[in-house]
C-alpha cells in the first residue's frame, strides 16, 4: 500500500536537484535555486491532477486538517461533524482550533452514513468532515446535498484516498476543500507532508497566508520579511526535499494504484472462499484506490475466530474493532478527556465547565459493523510466496 515500495531513481533525481541548489526552504534565495522551486511544482501538478485550481502543501496531513479549518473560520464556539471511524488526526484538527468534534455513524462504505448525519446537524455546526476511509469514496454526493441543504461547507479528508474517485472525479475535489496526507504509509509519501486542494482561490490564499505566520507573500523589493500581514499564523511549511519526492511519487501514483487494484483482486478471490463472507460497497470500483481489502463475517465471534486462525498462519488481518487508532470506543484519551492543559481545555473551559462529554456506546451501528470487519492492507508488490500463504490461510479458516 505504501508509496515507499516503489522508491527509486526519480526520487534521487529530483532530490539531487534540491541539494544541487543549496536551498532546502521552500521560498526565497532566488539566485541559489535558479528557478527551482520542488514545493511550488508539487502543488501546481497536484492541483492539476485532482482537477482543481489550487493546491497548499504542508508539514502533514493533520497539518493539512487544521490549516483548512482555519481559513474556513471555523473556531471555539463550532461543531464539527465527523465519522467515528478514521484517524485521531481528524478530530484532533477540530479540537486544535477550538471546535467540538461531533462523531456519526459510518455505513457499509465504512464511511460517514449520510442517514445519520442530517440528525447530527445543530445551528453551531461549521463543517462537515466525511473521511474517505482506506482508498475508498465516501457517499459524497449524498453528503454534500445535506450540507448544502443546510448552509454547511464540507472538507473531505481523503488521507487514505489519494487518486481515488466517483465517475472520473476525483475525491477532494467535491466539497469546499479536500485534505491529503503522504506520510510513510500512504499509496504516495514524502515521509512526511500533507496537501489542500480547493477551487476558491479566496480560500487557498488565507491557507497560503496562514501556513506561513500570516505572510501575504507579496513580491516586495526589500525581499522576505517585507510583506504585509492580515492576521496571525503559523507554521506549516512544506520543504523542498519533501516537494521534490512528492513529484516523483505523484508521477507513479496511478501506476500503483493499478498494481494495488490487480493485487486487491486477487486476495479478494481468495477471501471469497469464506463461508458467509461479503464485502464493504464500493461505489464506483472504478473509483477505489484499492489500498485495502475490507470484508465482513457473520459476526464478531466468527470474524474474530477467522482471524486468529489467519494469524496462526502468517496472515493476519486487521481487527479494526480492537484498533486503539482509528475506532471511537478505543479512543480511551478522548473518552477519559485527557489532556496535558491544566485548564482541561479542550474538554473543559477556563473556569471548569465541562465542554463536551463522549459515551463509548454512541454509535452502535458502527459497532456492529467493525466488529465483524477484518481488513488486509493491499501492498504495491505483492510475491507469489506471499498470495500462496495467504491462500493457505485462508483454507486453513475455511
Amino acid at each position: 500500500m505504501p508509496g515507499f515500495e516503489v522508491f527509486g531513481e526519480e526520487e534521487k533525481k529530483e532530490i539531487g536537484e534540491v541539494l544541487d541548489t543549496g536551498v532546502l526552504f521552500r521560498y526565497e534565495f532566488p539566485n541559489e535555486r535558479r528557478g527551482i522551486y520542488k514545493v511550488r511544482q508539487f502543488e501546481e501538478e497536484f492541483a492539476r491532477y485532482c482537477g482543481v485550481a489550487h493546491a497548499q502543501a504542508v508539514t502533514s496531513g493533520t497539518a493539512a486538517l487544521k490549516v483548512a479549518l482555519t481559513a474556513m473560520g471555523v473556531g471555539p464556539g463550532d461543531e464539527v461533524i465527523t465519522q467515528g471511524f478514521t484517524f485521531v488526526a481528524t478530530w484532533e484538527a477540530i479540537f486544535d482550533v477550538g471546535a467540538i468534534p461531533v462523531f456519526a455513524e459510518v455505513d457499509d462504505t465504512l464511511n460517514l452514513d449520510p442517514a445519520d448525519l442530517e440528525g447530527k446537524i445543530t445551528a453551531r455546526t461549521k463543517a462537515i468532515i466525511p473521511v474517505h476511509m482506506m482508498g475508498v469514496p465516501a457517499r459524497i454526493a449524498e453528503i454534500k446535498a445535506i450540507a448544502d441543504r443546510h448552509g454547511i461547507p464540507v472538507l473531505e479528508d481523503t488521507a487514505q484516498a489519494p487518486g481515488a474517485g466517483i465517475k472520473g472525479r476525483k475525491c477532494g475535489s467535491f466539497g469546499l476543500c479536500g485534505t491529503f496526507s503522504f506520510d510513510p504509509v500512504k499509496t504516495m509519501t514524502t515521509g512526511e507532508g500533507g496537501m489542500i486542494i480547493t477551487d476558491d482561490e479566496d480560500l487557498w490564499r488565507k491557507m497560503s497566508e496562514y501556513h506561513d505566520h500570516g505572510h501575504d507573500h507579496v513580491a516586495n523589493p526589500g525581499g522576505r520579511g517585507g510583506e504585509g500581514r492580515s492576521f496571525i499564523g503559523f507554521n506549516f511549511r512544506m520543504m523542498e526535499l519533501q516537494g521534490a519526492i512528492g513529484l516523483a511519487q505523484l508521477a507513479k501514483l496511478d501506476g500503483i494504484i493499478a498494481a494495488q487494484r490487480r493485487n486487491k483482486e486477487a486476495l479478494r478471490e481468495l477471501v471469497g472462499q469464506l463461508p458467509g463472507v461479503s464485502f464493504r460497497t464500493v461505489i464506483d470500483p472504478a473509483g477505489d484506490n484499492a489500498s485495502f481489502l475490507a470484508f465482513f463475517l457473520p459476526d464478531a465471534a466468527e470474524a474474530r475466530r477467522v482471524n486468529e486462525i489467519l494469524g496462526q498462519n502468517g496472515a493476519g488481518a486487521v481487527y479494526f474493532a480492537n484498533n486503539t487508532w482509528h475506532y471511537y470506543p478505543k479512543w480511551e484519551h478522548l473518552l477519559a478527556g485527557s489532556t496535558l492543559a491544566r485548564s482541561g481545555w479542550p474538554f473543559e473551559e477556563a473556569g471548569g465547565r465541562r465542554r463536551v462529554h463522549y459515551d463509548p456506546a454512541a454509535l452502535p451501528r458502527s459497532a456492529a459493523l467493525l466488529d465483524r470487519l477484518l481488513v488486509y492492507p493491499v501492498p504495491v508488490k505483492l510475491s507469489p510466496e506471499r498470495l500462496e500463504q495467504i491462500g493457505k490461510a485462508v483454507k486453513a479458516a475455511c
